[in-house]
C-alpha cells in the first residue's frame, strides 16, 4: 500500500469517527486512523501477492500417489459485504500425479486469498483452483469452516453458528470412496 493510500485511509477513518458521533481528537482515538491504515495494509496484502513468488519453486517431482492432507489450518478474512471478519479452519488435500508442493505453501496459498475482501464460497473455490492449476494432481479437496461476525455480532445474531463450504476437483469429486476418506480423516481428533 502506498503512502498516499495510507493517508487516504487515515482521512476516511477520521471522517468515519466523526460520522458515528465520535471525536477523532480524543486521546484514545488520536492514533486510531494510523492503526486502521496499518491494519488494512495487512488485511489486504493478498491483492499484492503473486503466486509464483509465493510458491518460490517449491513444487517437486515425486512419485507419491496417496492423499496429502493439511487440516485445521486457521485463517482470518474480511467479508466483502460488511467489512467484518470471518475466521475458521481449512482442510486442504490433494492426490499427487508426479508433483508435490512444499508443505508451508498450502497455508500460504490459503492466506493469499484470505487477505482480500471475500465471500467464503469464492475463497474455497479459489484455493482449490490454484492448487489444481499449480500441481495438476489427480484431485484436490478444500473445506472451509468459519464463523462470520456479520452474522454473529449483527443481523440475526446467531452466535454459535458457522458456515462450511467445499470445493472438489478430480478424484475427490468423481470417487465417493476417496471423498469419504478425506471427510473421515478431517473428523479425526488430534493426537498431539
Amino acid at each position: 500500500m502506498t503512502e498516499e493510500n495510507k493517508n487516504n485511509i487515515k482521512e476516511l477513518t477520521k471522517k468515519l469517527l466523526l460520522e458515528i458521533g465520535e471525536n477523532p481528537n480524543r486521546e484514545g482515538l488520536l492514533k486510531t486512523p494510523h492503526r486502521v491504515a496499518k491494519a488494512w495494509d495487512y488485511l489486504s496484502k493478498g491483492y499484492k501477492q503473486d503466486i509464483s513468488t509465493l510458491i518460490n519453486n517449491a513444487v517437486f517431482k515425486e512419485e507419491y500417489d496417496q492423499m496429502v492432507l493439511v487440516k485445521d489450518i486457521e485463517f482470518y478474512s474480511m467479508c466483502e459485504h460488511h467489512l467484518l471478519p470471518f475466521f475458521g479452519y481449512a482442510h486442504i488435500a490433494y492426490i499427487p500425479d508426479g508433483k508435490i508442493i512444499g508443505l508451508s505453501k498450502i497455508p500460504r496459498i490459503l492466506d493469499m486469498f484470505a487477505r482480500r475482501l471475500q465471500v467464503q464460497e469464492r475463497m474455497t473455490q479459489e484455493v482449490a483452483d490454484m492448487l489444481n492449476e499449480t500441481l495438476n494432481p489427480k484431485g484436490v479437496a478444500v473445506i472451509l469452516e468459519a464463523q462470520h461476525m456479520c452474522m454473529q455480532m449483527r443481523g440475526v445474531e446467531k452466535k454459535n453458528s458457522y458456515m462450511s463450504t467445499s470445493a472438489m476437483h478430480g478424484i475427490f469429486r468423481d470417487d465417493d470412496k476417496t471423498r469419504k476418506e478425506f471427510l473421515d480423516i478431517i473428523k479425526l481428533e488430534k493426537k498431539f
